[in-house]
């Protein structure tokens, strides 16, 4: 059952509010004043907020503020008894779910309290299906792990915790990487993708950091680097395990720091970054024999998520198998076409050792080279 947060100077309607409520199944907490209303949202989990305007500590209208601020999603339910409509007009557009003007009857307060939690309720899941919506657009799959990949995405992505993703090559960890991003409060700031083993050992500092004109041979001009580019957004240090360990120092610093210098620059440049790292490898093996500093792993692993090969969850292979061949017949302007029965047992019995990346290549080169509208097995 809710639990209801009432707020308001006066002793009587705490104690008649709060005795009608737990009649009806609620839990109560009271709360003599704006300020203390406010500790105690900062302390313990409320469901709704009955809120009188009129109080003398603190305006019951700068509370309401400060809610909507610092939590945005809880219903607060506005009253007084000598409000004109124009605080109660107010009220409701700077955010309040209703509004009730005292005396109070129990049958109206019920009723609006009801009204409200179900409009947060729903307003949640509504969320929620978003957010899985999201996900689904890139990622596919109804399995069981999947479907417990999609729950720890939703968990973590509102955090600004470092997330350190594992998994097999192909497996889709630049995929879970975005989604992390996109359903983060950093959306609409920059992703940027750095793949570590792509570049080479003496311009890895540049590319992260960035370097200042004639700093070294070839640098003809000043150039930001992927952290600073990354500024209020996330950054994707792929394959981060083939990082040289004269970086890995470095990046410590950013990491405990949230600072940066240019190659050939002296000046310190703040960034608000979130990292998120993956790697194929092993990196404690890598830690054991050197090849991976401790310090840098338990600051990148703060939240660590493992993939499921394709051999984990082959009873996605069927609709992997239809999403692919539609962006394969759209891409390359072919009609639609379809697997026979037997051609999608060869696929379900295959291991992918390539995973879904595999998966989606062989889909694209059948779609290519197969003439007709069905793909028959051999």
């Amino acid at each position: 059952m809710a639990t209801i947060l009432i707020v308001d100077d006066e002793q009587n309607i705490l104690v008649t509010l709060s005795r009608a409520l737990k009649l009806e199944g609620y839990r109560t907490e009271v709360a003599g004043g704006g300020r203390i209303g406010l500790d105690k949202l900062s302390t313990q989990p409320v469901d709704l907020v009955l809120l009188d305007v009129k109080m003398p500590d603190m305006d019951g209208l700068a509370v309401l503020q400060n809610i909507l601020q610092n939590h945005p999603s809880l219903p607060v339910v506005m009253m007084s008894g000598h409000a004109s409509i124009e605080i109660a007009v107010k009220a409701v557009r700077m955010g309040a779910a209703d509004f009730l003007e005292k005396p109070l009857s129990s049958e109206k307060v019920l009723v609006t309290i009801s009204n409200a939690l179900a409009i947060s309720r729903l307003t949640r899941e509504n969320q929620d299906l978003k957010t899985l919506a999201g996900l689904h657009t890139e990622m596919v799959g109804t399995s069981q792990p999947m479907q417990a990949l999609y729950e720890q995405i939703k968990l973590v992505a509102p955090s600004n915790g470092r997330v350190l993703i594992t998994g097999e090559n192909g497996s889709g960890k630049e995929l879970v990487a975005r989604a992390i991003h996109e359903n983060s409060h950093r959306s609409k700031g920059p992703f940027i993708k750095v793949n570590c083993a792509a570049v080479p050992n003496e311009l890895i500092e540049s590319e992260l950091f960035g370097h200042e004109k004639g700093s070294f041979t070839g640098a003809s001009q000043q150039r930001r680097g992927k952290f600073e580019l990354a500024d209020s957004g996330t950054i994707f240090l792929d394959e981060i395990g083939d990082m040289p360990l004269s970086m890995q120092a470095k990046l410590l610093r950013v990491l405990q720091e949230g600072e940066i210098e240019r190659v050939g620059s002296s000046e310190t440049l703040r960034v608000d970054v979130r990292v998120i790292s993956a790697t194929n490898q092993d990196l404690q093996s890598s830690i054991n024999t050197g090849g991976f500093r401790e310090d840098l792993f338990y600051r990148i692993n703060v939240i660590p998520i493992a993939l499921p090969s394709l051999r984990e969850h082959k009873e996605d292979i069927p609709i992997l198998a239809e999403h692919f061949t539609k962006l394969a017949c759209e891409n390359n302007n072919r009609r639609l076409k379809t697997f026979s029965e037997d051609a999608m047992k060869r696929l379900l019995e295959y291991e992918y050792p390539g995973n879904v990346r595999e998966l989606k290549n062989s889909i694209e080169r059948l779609v290519i080279m197969v003439p007709n509208q069905k793909i028959q097995s051999k």
